[in-house]
């Protein structure tokens, strides 16, 4: 499909820099497809709250959440050459090694492989020790390798001592990342460190509504997938047949997978919370629906057209223009549905992006 059907307008002002307070007062925009949607701009919306959201859901119905947990990986430091220094910023990407990850480098035209680098704001900076690392391989668009002189678990710690959490760009850009964003830029169930981006439709829950939601009757689940840095990423290619996607690695364990086929055989829906969840899940799937416990890599790309096997609803946060996330949300309710949902959104007000507001989207018919 051309990439030009997923672009719409937004203005600067909609696009959240912080959560709102409480994470539950968010605002919630319920979606419904209507007939037809598909070929027209039109949807069934209604404005709520993410607090009403036990309300919205049945007994019997399941919430899947991803328990990935988001590492401090933006880190700061200083390339140095002989007595030369210069300020180099990363965000860690991927794990390659006991000692090594991939990493995007601004601005990277400082760096060469072979160079070293130093993080922390002196030769001593944490009670860890200083964290050095060389450049062992630079790559394209502001990619690099980075080889630490510290592993395993030791190079765990000194990450979280030095790192910030990994602000989105459309964050980061406008105001620095703070001690603040260490909360609230991780979901209050998070359980399994991995994640360089927040799977952001989970920030809203608090401990108060999942006992609401338990309350209600709404079973509680959890998968696995540690989301990556592809997930900023803005689609180049001319038509979504060229776009290549990164790879996030998950996991369904066989539990999950057993309950929530039970889920389904007793008539109850399942609700991914988060784009996360849903392709997970998604990636998991036989044909006839089954979930079967599954690990592995998955870049799974999802665009209009695409046969949903597994989720009946997805709440999910509001997605950049002409993103994989916006084609993904088009599928499951309808472009036309979509346009219609993020038309109101922007004329009500409603916050864009990970620390935004939020939508509860039911799948379109067939």
């Amino acid at each position: 499909m051309r990439t030009d059907l997923f672009d719409f307008e937004l203005p600067d002002s909609a696009i959240a820099l912080y959560p709102a307070e409480p994470r539950d007062a968010a605002r919630l925009l319920v979606v419904h497809p209507v007939q037809g949607s598909c070929a027209r701009d039109d949807a069934d919306l209604a404005d709520q709250s993410v607090r009403d959201l036990p309300s919205l859901l049945r007994p019997g119905d399941a919430l899947v959440f991803n328990d990935t947990k988001v590492i401090p990986a933006a880190l700061s430091g200083f390339r140095i050459r002989g007595e030369t220094r210069a300020k180099v910023d990363f965000n860690l990407t991927k794990r390659t090694g006991e000692n090594s990850w991939r990493a995007f480098a601004r601005p990277a035209k400082r760096l060469e492989a072979g160079d070293r680098v130093h993080f922390g704001h002196d030769q001593d900076s944490c009670m860890l020790g200083a964290l050095d690392a060389t450049v062992a391989a630079k790559g394209e668009a502001g990619e690099v390798e980075l080889a630490f002189d510290l592993t395993g678990d030791a190079l765990d710690d000194a990450v979280k001592a030095v790192g910030l959490m990994p602000l989105p760009p459309y964050i980061a850009l406008k105001r620095e990342s703070d001690v603040r964003d260490r909360e609230s830029y991780q979901t209050v169930y998070a359980s399994k460190e991995g994640a360089v981006a927040a799977p952001t439709a989970g920030l809203h829950f608090t401990p108060e509504l999942l006992a609401a939601l338990d309350a209600r009757g709404i079973s509680r689940h959890f998968v696995t997938l540690h989301v990556g840095p592809g997930t900023f990423l803005p689609v180049k290619a001319d038509d979504t047949d060229a776009h290549v996607m990164h790879s996030e690695w998950g996991e369904v364990s066989p539990e999950t997978a057993s309950a929530l086929n039970d889920v389904r055989a007793r008539g109850g829906r399942i609700v991914a919370v988060g784009t996360t969840s849903l392709r997970l899940l998604e990636s998991a799937a036989k044909d006839d629906g089954a979930i079967v416990p599954w690990s592995g890599e998955t870049a799974i790309f999802i665009t209009p057209g695409y046969r949903f096997k597994t989720i009946d609803i997805l709440m999910t946060n509001f997605h950049l223009p002409r993103s994989t996330l916006f084609m993904l949300v088009s599928a499951f309710a309808g472009l036309g549905t979509m346009r219609a949902a993020y038309g109101h959104a922007i004329r009500s007000g409603y916050r864009f992006y990970s620390y935004g507001d939020a939508s509860l989207l039911f799948r379109t018919p067939g």
